[in-house]
C-alpha cells in the first residue's frame, strides 16, 4: 500500500482551519487507502520560546482530538514525535546533508524569525533547522504522500531535495515522497483578518474557532467576522477576501461549492448564521467524542504507546540503513552469556 505521513504540532489549540484543511482528510480518506502514519510533532515545539507544561498539556490534548475526530488506531498509527528515537537520530545526518543556505531560504523561518525579534527574543538554531527535522520525521518510515497544507509544501520539496541527494551520493536509501494537498478548505483563513490563515498559535482568539470553543462562542465569532465593502455576497477571493472565506468554510462544513453558495444569499447575515450553524454542527459529534476520550485516559495512552512501537519498528531499518550508508559503523553487539562462558 502506499504509505501517508503527516503531523501536526502541539503550539496551541487546534482550530477549525487544521480540522478542515487536514484532520478531517485524514479520517475520512487518508487512513482508509493507505498505510497511514499520524504523528504529534512535539519536538518542533521546542523551536520557539514555550512553557513545558503546556506543551505536555496541548501534546495529550492534540493526540485526543485526532482520535476525536475519527483516526482510528485499529486502521492507521498514531504517536507523538518524541516517543520515536529515529527522528532525531536521522534529524543529524540529514543536517549533513543539507545547506546553511536552503534552510535560510525557508520562508516559514523567516516570517517566525522576524516575528521572534520583533518580540525582542533571540532565534534559536532549531527554528532554523527545524525543516530538517521535518525530512527527517518524512523519511524514515519509506513515506509516499505527505497530505500537507499549501504554507509547508516548501518543506516537503526540501525533503525530496535531501533524499534525492542522500540516495545519488551514498546509495539508495530513502523513498522520494511527493505532496498531496487537500481539494478543498486549503486554508481558512481568519475570521478577523481572512488575508491571513487560521492558525493554533494566533495570538488574538477572535478570529478563530476552536475545536473545543463552546457552540454560543462559536456563533459569536462567525457572526462577528470581518466582511467588505459592498452589500452583494460574491466569490472573489482578491477583491472580497471575507465574504469568500465565509462561503469556504460554509461549503466545506456542508459538502457544497462555494461558488454556487453565493448565488443562494442576499445578505451577509443570512450568510453568517448558516455558516456558524454549520460550523456548530461540524464540530458538534467531535467534541462529544473528546469528552468520551478524557474521561478514559488510559485508552488514549495505550494508543499512544502502541503508537510508538510500531512507529519504531517501521522507522529503525530505514535509519539504521541510513547510519551505514554515510560512513557510520554499526554498534557492536554485546556477548551473549553461553558465548562468554
Amino acid at each position: 500500500m502506499t504509505r501517508v505521513f503527516s503531523g501536526i504540532q502541539p503550539t496551541g489549540h487546534l482550530t477549525l482551519g487544521n480540522y478542515l484543511g487536514a484532520m478531517r482528510r485524514w479520517a475520512e480518506v487518508d487512513q482508509h487507502r493507505a498505510d497511514a502514519l499520524f504523528c504529534v510533532v512535539d519536538l518542533h515545539a521546542l523551536t520557539v520560546d514555550h512553557d513545558p507544561a503546556r506543551v505536555r498539556r496541548l501534546s495529550r490534548q492534540t493526540a485526543t482530538l485526532l482520535l476525536a475526530a475519527g483516526l482510528d488506531p485499529e486502521v492507521c498509527t498514531v504517536f507523538l514525535q518524541s516517543h520515536v528515537d529515529e527522528h532525531s537520530r536521522l534529524s543529524y545526518l540529514l543536517e549533513c546533508v543539507a545547506t546553511d543556505g536552503e534552510m535560510r531560504r525557508m520562508i516559514q523561518y523567516k516570517e517566525k524569525a522576524a516575528k521572534e525579534r520583533e518580540r525582542g527574543g533571540s532565534v534559536r538554531l532549531s527554528l532554523l533547522t527545524y525543516p530538517v527535522l521535518m525530512a527527517a520525521d518524512i523519511l524514515a518510515y519509506g513515506t509516499d504522500e505527505v497530505p500537507v497544507g499549501e504554507d509547508q509544501a516548501q518543506h516537503v520539496e526540501l525533503t525530496r531535495d535531501l533524499a534525492v541527494r542522500f540516495n545519488q551520493r551514498y546509495g539508495h536509501t530513502f523513498v522520494v515522497p511527493r505532496t498531496t494537498l487537500p481539494r478543498v478548505a486549503a486554508r481558512v483563513m481568519n475570521l478577523q483578518d481572512p488575508t491571513r490563515k487560521m492558525g493554533k498559535s494566533d495570538d488574538s482568539g477572535a478570529g478563530v474557532v476552536y475545536l473545543l470553543d463552546e457552540p454560543d462562542a462559536v456563533r459569536k465569532k462567525v457572526m462577528r467576522a470581518i466582511t467588505d465593502s459592498g452589500r452583494d455576497v460574491v466569490y472573489d477571493r482578491e477583491g472580497r477576501p471575507g465574504v469568500t472565506n465565509l462561503l469556504d468554510i460554509l461549503a466545506a462544513c456542508t459538502g457544497g461549492n462555494p461558488e454556487s453558495l453565493a448565488d443562494v444569499y442576499d445578505s451577509y447575515g443570512s450568510l453568517k448564521k448558516d455558516t456558524a450553524e454549520a460550523v456548530v454542527e461540524v464540530l458538534r459529534p467531535l467534541q462529544a467524542r473528546h469528552r468520551e476520550l478524557c474521561a478514559d485516559p488510559a485508552y488514549v495512552e495505550g494508543v499512544l504507546r502502541d503508537g510508538a512501537r510500531k512507529a519504531r519498528g517501521l522507522a529503525r531499518p530505514t535509519v539504521d540503513t541510513a547510519y551505514r550508508a554515510i560512513g557510520l559503523l554499526p554498534p557492536v553487539a554485546e556477548p551473549s552469556l553461553s558465548a562468554a562462558r
